[in-house]
């Protein structure tokens, strides 16, 4: 069976380019945090973190689609995946403090064949303000032989992908990122029509300049012949 970790584990095995928020790393174990203001009650944020089916992305699952994924939020329930053939336990939730923290006991994708320790946490928090705030909190440890530094900005770099789809599952319902916005099309009409009015306007300006350097030339004339 092809699991759609695949290209996690190539991530694993090569250099990337790392997010700003790996916040500790060292051959024994990382931390990775992100942290986004979003435009939700702590309650609507906390519904849509309990959905993993919802926002996950199918390229980060065994199966290769999101829709099999589940999470019971509360201590003991598991962030699960099952589908024909198959079933794997991604996390177990070691505490649950809705709308404020959902904390799970979790060795990601292939990080749990190395007999990895990593608790993931997700944080809630509303400001005085009433303003919302959302943080990821990922922590690996394991032995100093794991090189769990050459693992965090790939980890860093997956998450960072998962965060962005539940902050926009969060503040729209959709987690995929909008389209890129097209060019405008360029009318070849206007842009030939445009080249012709410049050609014109330079023309004009040669014109009028050779003009007045003539009309000079005859005014000076007949002083030069007293």
């Amino acid at each position: 069976m092809k699991y759609a970790y695949g290209p996690l584990l190539s991530l694993l095995a090569i250099a990337g380019v790392a997010h700003a928020e790996v916040r500790q790393s060292s051959a024994d174990g990382f931390l990775v945090v992100l942290s986004e203001p979003i435009a939700a009650t702590p309650a609507k944020a906390w519904a849509a973190l309990v959905q993993p089916q919802r926002w996950w992305s199918d390229e980060h699952t065994w199966s290769g689609k999101a829709a099999n994924l589940s999470l019971k939020p509360e201590a003991g329930g598991c962030f699960c995946e099952r589908w024909t053939g198959g079933s794997v336990e991604h996390g177990r939730v070691v505490m649950a403090l809705p709308p404020q923290l959902l904390r799970l006991e979790a060795a990601l994708g292939p990080l749990q064949e190395f007999a990895l320790k990593g608790v993931l946490t997700f944080r809630i928090d509303s400001g005085d303000d009433g303003a919302t705030t959302l943080t990821l909190e990922y922590r690996v440890n394991g032995a100093s032989a794991s090189g769990l530094d050459a693992f965090a900005p790939q980890v860093d770099e997956v998450l960072g992908q998962q965060f962005a789809r539940l902050v926009r599952f969060v503040a729209n319902g959709n987690p995929d990122a909008p389209p890129p916005v097209a060019p405008p099309a360029v009318d070849a009409g206007a842009a030939r029509r445009a080249g012709i009015m410049e050609e014109w306007k330079k023309s004009a300006e040669e014109q009028a300049a050779a003009d007045k350097a003539a009309a000079r030339a005859r005014k000076d004339a007949p002083a030069n012949k007293r």
